[in-house]
């Protein structure tokens, strides 16, 4: 998150894509299935969100 803050990358599902990407590429467990993907993509948005608040105040 830290990387992408820095690039000023805001927070969309395509962030979370790129975020389950390289978290994929670094051997971290993704399921497959496609629901639990957004739902993961939305958590991870949730917290990108707040990181972005946390250090933007």
């Amino acid at each position: 998150m830290a990387e992408l803050f820095a690039e000023s990358r805001k927070a969309t599902y395509e962030t979370a894509d790129e975020i389950i990407q390289k978290l994929e590429e670094k051997k971290n467990f993704i399921p497959s299935s496609e629901s639990v993907r957004r739902e993961y993509a939305y958590v991870l948005l949730r917290m990108y969100r707040e990181y972005i608040k946390d250090r933007s105040d």
